[in-house]
């Protein structure tokens, strides 16, 4: 899949005192972006729950750049940004823009897969990788396993 892009309605309830969207709502914005591509390919959360498997994020950081107002028009992109071979683990990287020209914020999320029974992280089985190998990847895309390079001498 080349591009994956949802478009975001702001709410009055998104927005701080400074009438501007509050930290918070760029990482949920986040989550829902992610579940929808899921479930675009099928991984819905009644799949997840009789694999028995379930994402976990070890890291979320946001880079704020601009500012979003209430009737700010808002898109918000998914992509790969590095991943195991295998897809246990991943980073997943956002671009929130706003008035379809000015990246807002710069949403990073790393991740893995936990079994739901034993409690720890996992490889997944093959319902994930098949969802996984059809996210967009960043320019910057690099796998996580490869082989270290060879010292010079």
């Amino acid at each position: 899949m080349e591009h994956f892009i949802k478009e975001i309605q702001v709410r009055w309830s998104d927005l701080d005192p400074n009438f501007h969207l509050r930290h918070s709502v760029y990482y949920d914005w986040g989550a829902f972006c992610r579940v929808e591509f899921l479930v675009a390919y099928d991984l819905t959360a009644e799949v997840m729950e009789q694999l028995n498997i379930g994402p976990i994020l070890v890291r979320e950081e946001c880079v704020f750049r601009k500012e979003i107002r209430l009737k700010d028009t808002i898109k918000m992109n998914l992509q790969l940004l590095r991943a195991k071979r295998d897809y246990s683990r991943w980073s997943i990287q956002h671009e929130i823009v706003k008035n379809n020209d000015t990246i807002a914020a710069v949403l990073t999320v790393d991740g893995a897969w936990m079994s739901t029974i034993k409690r720890r992280l996992i490889t997944p089985p093959q319902e994930v990788f098949h969802v996984f190998s059809n996210m967009p990847l960043s320019e910057n895309f690099q796998w996580l396993d490869l082989p270290a390079s060879p010292e010079k001498k």
